[in-house]
C-alpha cells in the first residue's frame, strides 16, 4: 500500500469506521417487510424505506457541497457527528408513530451519511498519494460489506426482532463515530481545512478530467444502487420460480441472503479493482467494470428460475463487477481536483451520483411489473453503456 506505517493504521481505522457506520444505509431495507406490517405500509411507502434515504443522502452533498463543509470543517469531525445523527435518526424508527415519520427519520439518516461517506474518501486520500486507488478500493470494499450487513442479519436471524436490528445497527454507527475521533488522524496529502468559497462548487465542473470522471460516476451509478436495492426481490422471485417448478418449499430469508452475497461480493471486487488500477489505470479497470457489469444486467433474464447454482454464480459476479469501479471515480476526482477543494468535488459527485440513483431505484420496479423480474434490470444498461464512453475520453486525457 505504502511505506508507511501510519498510513495503513489510519487505512485500517477508517474503513473500519465506514462499515461500521454505512450499516445504516439498509438497514430499514433489509428489514422491510416487518416494518410494512408494523407500521401497515402501502407498497409506495415501503419503497420510500429506502427512497428517503438516497434522498436525504442527496440533500445532505448538495448541503455541504455549496458550504464547502467536507473541506472547511475538519473531515474527521464531520464524519463523527455523521455517524452520532444517524444512529439516532435510525434509533427513531423503533418509536416511530405511522409510516410517515418512520420514512421521516429515514431521510435525516440519509442527510447524515452525507457527512460519513465523502468524508471518508477524503481522510485516507489524504494518507496515500501513490496508490490511492487501492486505497479507496479497500474503503469501498469496506463500506460495500457495511450496507450488506443488515442483509445477513435478516437472512439468519428471522426471528430477530427488526426492533434489535436496528438498535444493533445504530450502535455500530455510534462506535464509528468513536473511532474516528480518538483513533485517525489528518494525512499530509491534502488540506485538512480550507476557506469557504462561494464558487468551489461549480468550479470543479471546469476541469474537463473532474468531469469526465462525474459522468462515469453517473452511469456507474444508475445501475449500482438499483442492483443493491432490488436484487433481493430479483433472487427470491427466481428462486421462488425454481422452487415452484421443482416441487420445492423456498426458505425463508432467501433474498436477503442473496442480497448479502450480491453487495458483499462487491468488497472483494472493489479492493482487486483497487491494485489493478494502480497498475493498468484507474479509467481503464472502471471502464472494464462497467462493461461486466452491463453484461450481467442484460442477462440477469438468463438464469432466471435456474437453479440456484446458477443464480448465485450470477449474483457474485455481478455483485464483484458493480461496485468495482466505484472507488476508482473518487480517485479519479481527487487527482483532477484542486487540492484545497477535494471534499468538495468529492461530494458535488456523490451528490450527482445519488440523485441519478433515486430515479434508476423507481424505475426498476415499474419496469418488472411490466415486463416481470426476469428482464426488468435491462433498464439499466444504458448506464453502464455511458459510463463507459466517458472512460474511453479520460483515459486520452493527461493528469494537469
Amino acid at each position: 500500500m505504502t511505506d508507511h506505517g501510519p498510513a495503513r493504521r489510519m487505512l485500517v481505522l477508517v474503513a473500519l469506521a465506514e462499515f461500521l457506520a454505512m450499516t445504516l444505509w439498509f438497514s430499514a431495507t433489509a428489514v422491510t417487510p416487518a416494518l410494512v406490517a408494523a407500521f401497515h405500509m402501502t407498497g409506495g411507502e415501503a419503497a420510500w424505506l429506502t427512497m428517503a434515504v438516497q434522498a436525504g443522502f442527496v440533500a445532505g452533498t448538495l448541503v455541504t457541497a455549496l458550504f464547502n463543509l467536507p473541506d472547511v470543517v475538519n473531515a474527521r469531525h464531520l464524519f463523527a457527528i455523521g455517524c452520532l445523527v444517524g444512529a439516532a435518526a435510525n434509533a427513531g424508527v423503533t418509536v416511530s408513530a405511522g409510516p410517515g415519520t418512520a420514512i421521516a427519520l429515514r431521510l435525516v439518516t440519509g442527510v447524515a451519511l452525507a457527512g460519513v461517506y465523502p468524508p471518508g474518501m477524503k481522510i485516507v486520500a489524504g494518507w496515500f498519494q501513490h496508490r490511492r486507488g487501492t486505497a479507496l478500493g479497500i474503503l469501498i470494499g469496506a463500506l460495500t460489506i457495511g450496507s450488506a450487513f443488515p442483509h445477513l442479519l435478516a437472512a439468519f436471524s428471522a426471528e430477530l426482532p427488526w426492533r434489535e436490528v436496528l438498535f444493533t445497527t445504530s450502535g455500530l454507527a455510534l462506535a464509528a463515530g468513536i473511532l474516528i475521533v480518538l483513533g485517525v488522524r489528518d494525512g499530509p496529502y491534502v488540506a485538512a481545512h480550507a476557506p469557504f468559497d462561494p464558487r468551489a462548487a461549480l468550479e470543479v465542473w471546469t476541469n474537463r478530467g473532474t468531469r469526465l470522471a462525474t459522468f462515469g460516476y453517473l452511469g456507474h451509478m444508475w445501475e449500482l444502487y438499483a442492483v443493491w436495492t432490488w436484487i433481493a426481490a430479483f433472487a427470491a422471485a427466481s428462486l421462488g420460480a425454481w422452487a415452484t417448478a421443482h416441487g420445492r418449499t423456498l426458505a425463508a430469508g432467501s433474498g436477503s441472503l442473496a442480497a448479502f452475497v450480491a453487495i458483499g461480493s462487491g468488497a472483494i471486487g472493489a479492493a482487486v479493482a483497487g491494485v489493478l488500477a494502480d497498475r493498468l489505470g484507474k479509467a481503464r479497470v472502471a471502464a472494464w467494470s462497467m462493461i461486466v457489469s452491463g453484461l450481467c444486467s442484460l442477462g440477469a433474464g438468463l438464469v432466471f428460475g435456474a437453479p440456484p447454482a446458477w443464480l448465485y454464480a450470477l449474483i457474485i459476479v455481478w455483485g464483484v463487477a458493480v461496485v468495482a469501479d466505484s472507488a476508482q471515480f473518487s480517485a479519479l476526482v481527487t487527482e483532477y481536483s484542486p487540492r484545497d477543494h477535494v471534499g468538495t468535488a468529492l461530494t458535488v459527485q456523490t451528490c450527482a451520483g445519488f440523485v441519478l440513483t433515486m430515479i434508476s431505484i423507481r424505475l426498476l420496479p415499474i419496469a418488472a411489473h411490466a415486463v416481470g423480474w426476469q428482464w426488468g434490470f435491462v433498464v439499466l444498461v444504458p448506464g453502464p453503456l455511458f459510463g463507459v464512453l466517458a472512460m474511453r475520453g479520460l483515459r486520452r486525457m493527461p493528469l494537469t
